[in-house]
């Protein structure tokens, strides 16, 4: 007999399209509805799959977003994976599935995040262990079947219906690449294609450095777990543009890093800013630019400021006796509740008091970089 460790998993899902405003009441089902559905999906493939027989299929009791399904190391998958090879094959033949006991799931990650909830597609995932002889053909026939004619089961359906009381749009089965290719269309329809390429690597080829532009032109990487983004300032100094334009571009650049900012963590990767003076915090980055000078006045902190997007960047300057200001960081906010951190550790780390000089506006210098005003603020 066949030993578990020596089964190749083939990750799938069924993709569940709610009707508008109706979520799910609730993410995960019990022991009992989880073994229940795999009898249905089990069914459901056969019929569309019949080698499906051959192999074990494991279902995972729980609904996810995309954004938590696609996360480097599949972790979803991979902790499915893991809890099916520990089942002896004999004990519930070729189907086994895992749900929530007291309100609790048997590992971390098949736990969904109710932060992302709300979206218009919730994902169920399953996975196929199979020999390695089956694989390969099985994994061919899955991934033209699912795709062409993967729709669920009524009886699937309604179950899932009445068990998570939703409305379905439609609900069909999906192989993992097909979700890839998915979530691929859905970020470039929106132009985040570079988002995108970054993520795939991490998720296909982490070993292996990414380079890629945002769609404002920012330099991205993706290296070592980590993607590294150029600092909008950085960005700012190098662009040839008018003065006019220069501030608002500014402002759509940190809109931009934000939005990525916000992706990335949703899909399991941090953001630094790039270079060895750019550190980071709870919500926060912040690049160094130099030390205080004990010759210019203390250190002041400075918000610079756009419409719909609140503070855009805090600057720390020091005042010289003629009046010209001496730039020694700044730091960007990736939403308004991370502020407060962002300003005591610059106060703290470059000796400056608290307080936020707001300016209204984003200030520049004569070459059109970011900037503190020149003049004492009263």
């Amino acid at each position: 007999m066949e030993s578990a460790s020596s089964l190749v998993a083939l990750p799938a899902v069924l993709a569940l399209e709610l009707s508008p405003g109706d979520p799910p009441a609730r993410l995960t089902l019990t022991r009992d509805e989880a073994a229940e559905l795999a009898t249905l999906v089990a069914d459901d493939l056969h019929g569309l799959v019949p080698d499906v027989a051959q192999a074990r299929l494991t279902l995972g009791g729980a609904v996810f977003d995309a954004v938590e399904l696609l996360r480097p190391g599949f972790p979803v998958w991979t902790t499915l994976d893991e809890l099916a090879r520990r089942v002896p094959r004999g004990q519930l033949g070729n189907v086994v599935a895992f749900g929530h006991h007291e309100g609790r799931m048997p590992a971390q990650p098949l736990e969904p995040d109710p932060a992302y909830a709300d979206g218009p597609m919730r994902f169920l995932p399953l996975s196929l262990l199979a020999s390695e002889e089956l694989a390969g053909a099985l994994s061919e026939r899955m991934e033209v079947e699912l795709v062409g004619r993967g729709e669920a089961g009524a009886r699937t359906a309604d179950w899932l219906m009445r068990t998570l009381g939703i409305r379905l749009e439609h609900a069909r089965y999906l192989s993992r690449n097909d979700l890839l290719a998915l979530t691929c269309v859905q970020y470039e329809h929106v132009n985040l294609a570079s988002l995108w390429q970054l993520l795939e690597a991490a998720m296909l080829t982490p070993y292996r450095p990414e380079t890629a532009l945002s769609a404002r032109g920012l330099a991205l990487r993706y290296a070592e777990g980590k993607v590294w983004m150029q600092s909008p300032a950085q960005w700012l100094a190098a662009q040839d543009r008018g003065m006019a334009e220069r501030g608002h571009a500014l402002a759509g650049a940190v809109f931009e890093l934000r939005q990525y900012a916000a992706l990335l963590h949703a899909h399991g990767l941090a953001l630094e800013l790039d270079g060895e003076s750019a550190h980071a915090g709870p919500g926060w980055l912040a690049e160094t630019l130099a030390r205080p000078d004990p010759a210019y006045d203390a250190p002041t902190l400075f918000a610079h400021e756009a419409a719909g997007l609140g503070v855009v960047a805090v600057t720390v300057a020091q005042r010289g006796s003629a009046g010209n200001a001496r730039v020694l960081a700044h730091g960007y906010p990736l939403y308004s509740a991370a502020l407060g951190s962002l300003l005591t550790t610059l106060a703290d780390r470059f000796g400056a008091t608290s307080d936020l000089h707001a300016l209204g506006k984003i200030q520049l210098d004569a070459q059109g970089a970011l900037a503190a005003p020149a003049v004492a603020l009263h």
